[in-house]
């Protein structure tokens, strides 16, 4: 007798530990993915709520779209900066190499002093010149810099942000399903400057990498530059110093 009720006690509290375990593991299953939404039982529901669910299930998807414009908003103004810095960068490399190109100049009215100071006893000297120095290949007219759009030229095509505003505000609803078409009508506002927004941040992109190809070509031809008046530097001071020196 007190062993049948010792084994029915430990039967029942290895079920209870079973479904405790059970329980756990589905909570955990749960909470691992994403929440189950709970469907709204359509059916048993009245004319004014089925309305006022709309309605609201309109306003929360114009709220994400909304969401997203403000992001991709934010992210064209960050790619506007970042494309800015670019090309001032870029003409900051074409200074240099127009620089580059004033020094071979008076480098060489340089080296023909230096030619001449040796007199009628001395042996003729002359640079090591490996390559002619001509500057940039691309004048700045050329550039992006000068053929990319300004924010307000694109504001008068209607392209920038003041064309969102100019669209005429809708008239009160009276009802709920004007409620939601009012609603929709947004999104579809919303979602045409998304796609204007992305198709811009596209373009922007494009003319990064072009911008970028630009810079790395004049990149390497300003770093030969700069390696032959080194070059021709070391030379000229060279001939000087065996000029006083003699």
């Amino acid at each position: 007798m007190f062993g049948f009720r010792k084994s029915a006690a430990k039967q029942t509290s290895a079920d209870v530990s079973d479904s405790e375990c059970e329980e756990k593991r589905s909570i955990g299953r749960r909470t691992s993915s994403e929440p189950a939404l709970e469907k709204p039982n359509y059916d048993n529901m009245s004319v004014q709520e089925l309305e006022k669910h709309a309605v609201n299930q309109s306003q929360e998807t114009t709220k994400s779209v909304n969401n997203c414009l403000r992001i991709a908003e934010d992210i064209r103004q960050d790619a506007t900066k970042t494309l800015e810095t670019l090309h001032q960068q870029g003409d900051q490399i074409h200074r240099t190499h127009v620089m580059a190109a004033d020094m071979d100049k008076d480098l060489t009215k340089g080296e023909k002093l230096l030619n001449n100071l040796g007199g009628m006893f001395s042996m003729s000297w002359k640079p090591k010149k490996t390559k002619h120095i001509n500057g940039p290949k691309t004048s700045k007219d050329d550039t992006a810099t000068a053929k990319r759009s300004t924010p307000e030229q694109r504001e008068k095509l209607g392209l920038g942000k003041g064309a969102r505003g100019s669209r005429t505000p809708p008239p009160e609803p009276t009802n709920a399903l004007q409620q939601v078409q009012v609603e929709k009508a947004k999104q579809d506002d919303g979602l045409s400057d998304l796609s204007n927004i992305l198709g811009d941040l596209k373009g922007m992109a494009v003319d990064m990498g072009s911008e970028l190809d630009r810079q790395n070509t004049a990149l390497d031809d300003l770093s030969e530059d700069v390696d032959e008046l080194n070059s021709r530097v070391k030379g000229a001071n060279q001939r000087a110093r065996k000029l006083i020196g003699s």
